[in-house]
C-alpha cells in the first residue's frame, strides 16, 4: 500500500505534507536507532556540528560517540574554535544533562 502525505492532509491529521514528512522521519530515526548513528556520524562529517552535538544526536554518549568515529576512522575535531562553538557546545550538554534528568 503506497500512502501519499497528501492523504494525511486531505483527512486533516496533519497541516501540511512538510508536517507529514517530518513526523515521519522522526518516527524512523526513533525505531531505526543505527540509523540515527549513522546520520549523525554524516553530520559531524559533513555540517561542521561538534562532537557534543553528534552525539545527542546518535543518542548515545560523548564518549562512546568518540569511540566510535575513532573506530571508524573518522578525524576528531576537538575543542571549541571560538565563543559562538563555546556556547552551542554548553548549550548542548545542558539540554542533554536536563534530558536525561527528567523524570520517566
Amino acid at each position: 500500500m503506497v500512502l501519499e502525505p497528501q492523504a494525511l492532509v486531505a483527512a486533516r491529521l496533519y497541516p501540511s505534507q512538510d508536517a507529514v514528512i517530518e513526523d515521519a522521519l522522526r518516527s524512523l530515526l526513533q525505531e531505526k536507532p543505527q540509523l540515527r548513528l549513522e546520520l549523525a556520524i554524516y553530520r559531524y562529517q559533513t555540517e561542521d556540528i561538534s562532537l557534543a552535538k553528534a552525539a545527542n544526536l546518535g543518542g548515545i554518549s560523548f564518549d562512546r560517540m568518540k569511540a566510535v568515529m575513532l573506530q571508524r576512522g573518522v578525524q576528531l575535531r576537538l575543542g571549541p574554535v571560538d565563543d559562538a562553538e563555546i556556547q552551542e557546545e554548553v548549550a548542548t550538554l545542558e539540554r542533554v544533562f536536563a534530558e536525561r534528568n527528567q523524570p520517566a
